[in-house]
């Protein structure tokens, strides 16, 4: 399921801080937009509601998930509130596990290429390269080198509608995008506007890296 979501859009939605009474309005403008897959980070006010009333408001394409995932109890608590994607800061092959033996997918993060392919052993399904504005599109392009096309990197932190596409380039498959889409105080439409935005840089993103070699030097 997490695959098919992430044909359909590589953007991943981190709802940090959102509240439970809010989050069915900004979730559908984000589905409208186009967004197949939301997280609600753990830190966020009574993350576990949020995370049921979003799988109960959204259609089934719509992969609904938790970041910032510490432990395994976390793990156990997410997949009771209807959860199927967990989202870590870290790498932490326990928590992975515990993820794959709930029948959730899981995206771990990682700085490393030590990290990544450690992650990948533990049953990661994709990569989360946090922190990105460390990272940059610069370790993206050498990670791709070593890291099978078959494999997800999605660059998370400081990514925006302007620097979308060079990540793309250097070989990103999607994109985990925070304040720069949602922060806390912004209203549904708000949130609406700037999903449009990162939606119309994906795809045209996505067109030029598609692009015959030909008309891309034309």
């Amino acid at each position: 399921m997490l695959k098919t979501a992430m044909k359909q859009c590589g953007l991943i939605a981190i709802l940090r801080g959102v509240q439970p009474h809010e989050v069915a309005a900004i979730s559908l403008k984000l589905y409208e937009a186009g967004f197949r897959i939301i997280e609600v980070p753990l830190n966020s006010p009574e993350p576990f509601d949020s995370i049921r009333t979003l799988r109960d408001t959204l259609p089934a394409d719509c992969v609904i998930g938790a970041g910032t995932v510490l432990t395994t109890d976390q793990v156990a608590a997410v997949k009771r509130a209807g959860g199927e994607i967990i989202v870590m800061p870290h790498s932490d092959p326990l928590v992975i596990a515990a993820a794959k033996q709930a029948g959730l997918a899981c995206a771990p993060g990682v700085a490393t290429v030590t990290e990544a392919f450690a992650a990948l052993a533990a049953g990661a399904d994709v990569l989360k390269m946090f922190p990105a504005e460390q990272l940059g599109p610069s370790v993206v392009k050498a990670w791709r080198a070593v890291i099978s096309r078959e494999v997800a990197l999605l660059p998370v932190g400081g990514v925006t509608p302007e620097n979308l596409a060079t990540f793309i380039s250097a070989g990103a498959s999607g994109f985990g995008l925070g304040s720069a889409l949602y922060k806390p105080g912004l209203s549904a439409e708000q949130v609406g506007q700037n999903a449009d935005q990162f939606v119309a840089a994906w795809r045209a993103a996505q067109e030029t890296a598609n692009a015959p070699e030909t008309s891309k030097k034309n």
